[in-house]
C-alpha cells in the first residue's frame, strides 16, 4: 500500500449529501478483483452521458479539477453497499483524501485499508474548505498526516483527529497483509514448531 505522509493538491467540491458507493462505482463495474483500472469509471453515471461523452457540468470533468487529489464532500459520504471497489476507484483516479462531516462506517474503514485518508470535520470547517475548493485551479489544499493539519489556499490551518493505529498504518503504507508480514519471523517459528510436533499436518496427500 502506498504511504500517506503529506499531500498538496487540488481539492474538488462535491457538496451533495449521501453520495453512495453505487454512485462512486456502479455495480456493473465490480467484475474485477484488481485494484487498478477503475478510475476511468469512477462516478460513471454522473460523469458520462449514455453515449459515453463527458458531462461538462460534472466537477471532475471541469479543467480545473481533472487532476484533483482531494474531495471535499457532503454529509454521509460512501453510504450504501460495502463494496471495497469504491476506495479502489477513487484511488485509481488519483483521489488520496476525502474530507466530510461524516462517512459510512464500512467505506471509512475501507479507505484506511487502501491508502485513502478520510477526514471527519465539523460542518463549519468543511464549509470553509468547500469554499476553498470552489476556487478552481487555485483550490490547493495541503494535508500533513503526521501533524494532523490541513492548510487552505490562504494559509489557514485546520487540525483533524485520526485514530493512532490507522495513522501509523497510513504513514508506513501498511495494509492488513503488510501488518501480517511484519510478524513473518514469528509465523515461521510457529510453523516450524508445529511441523515438528504435528508432522502429519504437513504431509502431502496423494
Amino acid at each position: 500500500m502506498q504511504k500517506f505522509t503529506t499531500l498538496t493538491g487540488v481539492a474538488a467540491p462535491m457538496p451533495t449529501p449521501n453520495i453512495d458507493t453505487d454512485r462512486i462505482i456502479p455495480a456493473r463495474f465490480l467484475k474485477t478483483i484488481k485494484r487498478t483500472g477503475l478510475g476511468k469509471s469512477v462516478f460513471n453515471d454522473v460523469r458520462y452521458n449514455p453515449d459515453g461523452s463527458e458531462k461538462p457540468d460534472f466537477v471532475l470533468n471541469q479543467p480545473a479539477y481533472r487532476k484533483a487529489q482531494i474531495l471535499v464532500a457532503g454529509d454521509n459520504f460512501g453510504c450504501g453497499s460495502s463494496r471495497e471497489h469504491a476506495p479502489w476507484a477513487l484511488l485509481d483516479f488519483g483521489i488520496r483524501c476525502v474530507i466530510s462531516t461524516s462517512f459510512a462506517d464500512i467505506f471509512y474503514n475501507n479507505c484506511f485499508k487502501n491508502g485513502v485518508l478520510p477526514i471527519k470535520l465539523p460542518k463549519e470547517q468543511v464549509d470553509l474548505l468547500m469554499d476553498d475548493a470552489k476556487r478552481g485551479a487555485n483550490a490547493i489544499i495541503s494535508i500533513d498526516l503526521e501533524k494532523q493539519e490541513i492548510k487552505g489556499p490562504d494559509g489557514g490551518t485546520i487540525k483533524f483527529d485520526v485514530d493512532p493505529f490507522r495513522k501509523h498504518c497510513l504513514l508506513n503504507g501498511l495494509d492488513d497483509i503488510g501488518l501480517t508480514m511484519q510478524k513473518g519471523a514469528e509465523i515461521d517459528g510457529f510453523e516450524g514448531k508445529q511441523k515438528s510436533a504435528q508432522p502429519w499436518l504437513h504431509t502431502a496427500r496423494a
